[in-house]
């Protein structure tokens, strides 16, 4: 007779008592050897030990798990084919039930001693079900997958768990390397990005499941759709499985191109026409919401012309669109389809030349490649030793696409010419001289190449030839201006050429990466009007050949005059010398990295998460007090027009908070990068606020304390108190509103009721019988509607939202209702039903937004009445009607 089982239990949690691991060790192997049945003794010792169920590798359980199996390695002859009758099934069951709240590590061992893989599939299955039964989704999952279970259990049972718990990570791990499984996962996800989708649905299914607390979060479209294209692309799934986030996708970018062009007005109706025709391709709801969103953005007209060109029938148009077609003249029934690429000149206007940096050369000096004979001419004179070579390259802009795009083209430029290597062509793209070429040109010692940024274009360049992921491309002589840019701004010299205005490194300016450096040192920036232009689109315009030519050329002038006085601009003698960020040692990274844990431990507990200290704007006098070095209390208070931030896309509704309060804030939209916080940071003055892993990104590039990172898992209106007492920010009832909820415009005009009908009326938005019911108060106004537009002359003001600026109607444009920055007054949104009780509306001149007064002042007051300085005054009207709603 063996020894018994609870008598080695015992023995061994004295020695665990007594931290003895030593001891313990050497007491649990002799006492292995003297059971008579190991493998069950194992279970009845695992199963009394204080913590077994954690599996942790400083439990009693664990270590002796770990003991057993170096005994078993040393006594072979014990497994579980050893073991007589029935009992090797009643030793796996009981096994079973010992991973219920087991870790992985615990886990792991349990199934190689007693051989679960080879288990009863049944009991196994059986085994999964009672774990979610427990709510043990997560175990349930991980079992699953060390059992290799997979595809014999409800997919959606398993993942939506899952993901209402925000653990997706975990459900890709569950369906990776089962094809039919990946496609179900993806598939099931774009159905939640349908329109029609309740996510109330899905939770009824788990009625008892315990929630994370930012799951309604991972289950927005927004999120969703990322989710979506990321997983579609990683599992190489067929885009028609997943017709839903690619038209939410779609719609995004149409919205994207919408803003930058009628809002933001820093994208060209030409490059804009590209995009749109390529995004909306042939769905016809795309081209439906284009018509919709040309009615609210910009005129009747463009809406009509965009509903010729996809023949929208009549039924589904706006109100006044197909009116506006049957007034069309023939001639402006099309859209412009002039062929800009022949009818441009190289030679741009003198204005242009006066403005921007311009490249020396004549048009003939510049060559498409796009035939192996052109490519044959490129490789003789570009790989010529002793040379340097201008590289930069091209890809089509996808508005927020998860991976790296293909390069659509490659400038090579050298002293007296430059080479345009055209990749939007599969033949030639995929041409083995093409690669070679380019193998050869990276891997030349005695070529000197020039980039700005190459790390960008390298990772695109592996999208493009996938071979270079096998095997990556060799790099020799290469010299990345970008870490040069950054030598020089941390000289902090003043660098200017050619008898230009001085330029100050770390000044804000307009200008940023490339575009700047060349201000800096060659005087005139880069126009980079191109820059988003549809390069996969051919032929090219001229404006588009032009751009291209200098961001490559351009590099040959930058470095020549750098390398002829390095001093000047604070620089080695050698350039080459100065080291590239990506030849950073593992031990450099590990330093920096410990480096940041440590900064990040030692911020004050009342800091936002993973916070540095962050200075708003100031005037200039209280810049030299506040520059990271006073904590958030010692801040003098700033009024809220003096805050300006830009909000990450993952901090939308705390941006909303923000700019409802009086804050000047700008967001990003969905589609957008996080790297275009750092750019609006660095061009207009911004503190960025961001939360989770962009942070450390987005710090990295702008200056010192002008990036603040909050905790995701706070509701936006706490992250909002968050930064107004970060800042000291102290907003007043009158900052409420003072800002267009939709553009963060600050100017309002005031339109009487009797000019809003007329208005209605005139645009067709107030059918026959709304005008019999406001045809009095009509007709008692129309006095006051001649004396508001008289020029000059603006109604009397709100009572509230006192902060924000007041324009006359004299802009007004009176046949189109368009303001002078060319937005109309979005009277589709304006219900005739209101027209009755308001007697005056608000209009942002910068969209056309229209507001009134409603209730919701009273609840922004009651919402953040703890960070708001409210008078006497304020608190006795705070009974009366408030503005401002839409």
């Amino acid at each position: 007779m063996g020894l018994d089982p609870a008598l080695l239990r015992d023995q061994l949690f004295e020695l665990w008592n007594q931290k003895d691991l030593q001891m313990l060790s050497l007491a649990a192997f002799r006492g292995f050897s003297k059971l008579s049945e190991p493998l069950e003794a194992l279970l009845t010792i695992l199963e009394g030990c204080p913590g077994k169920q954690m599996g942790r590798s400083h439990t009693l359980g664990y270590h002796i798990l770990m003991e057993f199996q170096s005994w078993l390695k040393e006594n072979p002859q014990v497994n579980l084919s050893s073991v007589s009758g029935q009992q090797p099934l009643a030793l796996q069951r009981r096994a079973l039930h010992l991973l219920t709240d087991s870790q992985p590590n615990f886990v792991e061992s349990l199934i190689n001693v007693y051989e679960l893989k080879s288990a009863d599939r049944s009991i196994l299955r059986l085994q999964i079900i009672r774990l979610q039964a427990l709510n043990c989704y997560k175990e349930a999952t991980m079992l699953s997958i060390k059992l290799e279970l997979q595809k014999e259990l409800d997919i959606e049972e398993m993942i939506v768990p899952l993901i209402l718990q925000d653990k997706l990570a975990l459900a890709e791990s569950f369906v990776r390397g089962h094809k039919d499984l990946e496609e179900q996962l993806v598939t099931l996800l774009d159905s939640w990005c349908h329109p029609d989708f309740i996510v109330q649905d899905i939770r009824k299914q788990f009625p008892r499941l315990s929630l994370s607390k930012n799951y309604t979060v991972q289950i927005q479209p927004k999120m969703l759709t990322k989710h979506v294209v990321r997983l579609m692309e990683k599992f190489t799934i067929d885009p028609r499985l997943c017709p839903n986030a690619l038209h939410k996708r779609r719609l995004d970018s149409l919205r994207y191109l919408m803003y930058k062009t009628f809002v933001d007005k820093s994208m060209t109706e030409e490059i804009w026409t590209d995009h749109v025709q390529t995004v909306v391709g042939n769905d016809s709801q795309l081209q439906l919401h284009l018509v919709e969103m040309l009615v609210k953005y910009c005129d009747l007209q463009k809406a009509a012309q965009w509903s010729i060109r996809y023949n929208i029938p009549r039924n589904q148009l706006p109100t006044g669109v197909w009116e506006k077609q049957q007034s069309l003249p023939p001639d402006l029934q099309q859209i412009s389809s002039t062929d800009l690429a022949q009818n441009e000149e190289w030679v741009p206007s003198q204005s242009h030349c006066q403005k921007f940096f311009q490249v020396p050369l004549t048009k003939d000096k510049v060559h498409f490649v796009d035939t192996p004979e052109a490519l044959h001419r490129c490789r003789t004179v570009i790989l010529k030793g002793g040379g340097v070579v201008g590289v930069d390259m091209e890809w089509q802009p996808t508005f927020g696409c998860v991976s790296a795009q293909k390069v659509a083209l490659i400038q090579l430029a050298v002293h007296d010419q430059v080479f345009l290597l055209d990749l939007s062509a599969v033949e030639f793209c995929q041409h083995p001289d093409v690669v070679d070429l380019i193998r050869v040109l990276f891997s030349d010692q005695n070529i000197l190449k020039l980039g700005y940024g190459m790390a960008g274009d390298l990772k695109c360049l592996t999208a493009t030839w996938p071979e270079l992921s096998e095997e990556p491309l060799k790099r020799n002589g290469m010299l990345d201006l970008l870490n040069v840019h950054q030598m020089i701004q941390r000289s902090k010299v003043n660098v200017a050429q050619n008898g230009t205005k001085e330029v100050t490194v770390g000044e804000d300016c307009a200008e940023k990466g490339l575009s700047l450096l060349v201000q800096q040192v060659l005087g005139s920036p880069l126009d980079k009007t191109e820059q988003m232009s549809n390069w996969g689109k051919r032929p090219l315009r001229i404006s588009q050949i032009r751009y291209a030519v200098a961001d490559a050329y351009c590099l040959l002038d930058v470095y020549s005059v750098l390398s002829s006085n390095p001093a000047y601009f604070g620089l080695p003698a050698d350039l080459r010398s100065i080291p590239s960020n990506q030849s950073e040692t593992t031990k450099d990274k590990k330093q920096k990295q410990k480096q940041d844990k440590k900064t990040k431990q030692t911020l004050g507990k009342e800091e936002c998460q993973g916070a540095q200290k962050v200075s708003p704007p100031r005037s200039d006098t209280e810049k030299g007090l506040l520059c990271g070095e006073m904590a958030p209390e010692d801040f003098p208070p700033l009024p809220p027009q003096q805050l300006r931030v830009v909000c990450d896309n993952m901090l939308q509704g705390l941006g909303r908070y923000l700019r409802c309060l009086g804050v000047d804030v700008v967001m990003l939209e969905n589609t957008d990068d996080h790297r275009v916080a750092a750019k609006l940071a660095q061009s207009e003055g911004r503190v960025i606020l961001t939360c989770g892993q962009p942070y450390q990104t987005l710090r990295s590039q702008v200056g010192e304390g002008r990036c603040l990172s909050l905790n995701c898992s706070e509701k936006a209106k706490d992250q909002a108190v968050r930064v107004l007492r970060h800042f000291n920010v102290q907003p007043t009832p009158s900052d409420i509103f003072s800002r267009c909820q939709a553009c963060n415009s600050d100017q309002y005009v005031a339109i009487p009721r009797a000019d809003m009908v007329r208005m209605l009326k005139e645009k067709g938005f107030l059918q026959d019988s709304s005008e019999q019911t406001h045809e009095e108060p009509c007709q008692q106004e129309e006095q006051q509607l001649d004396d508001t537009l008289t020029p000059g002359v603006t109604p009397d003001p709100p009572r509230y939202a006192t902060q924000c600026r007041w324009a006359s109607l004299s802009g007004l444009d009176r046949d189109t209702l368009t303001f002078p920055g060319g937005s109309p007054i979005q009277l589709h949104a304006v219900p005739p039903a209101l027209l009755q009780r308001i007697s005056l509306f608000y209009v942002c001149t910068r969209c056309g937004k229209v507001f009134w007064e409603g209730s919701h002042f009273g609840r922004v007051l009651s919402l953040f009445q703890e960070v708001l300085h409210v008078t006497d005054e304020d608190r006795s009207s705070a009974a009366e009607p408030f503005p401002l709603s839409h």
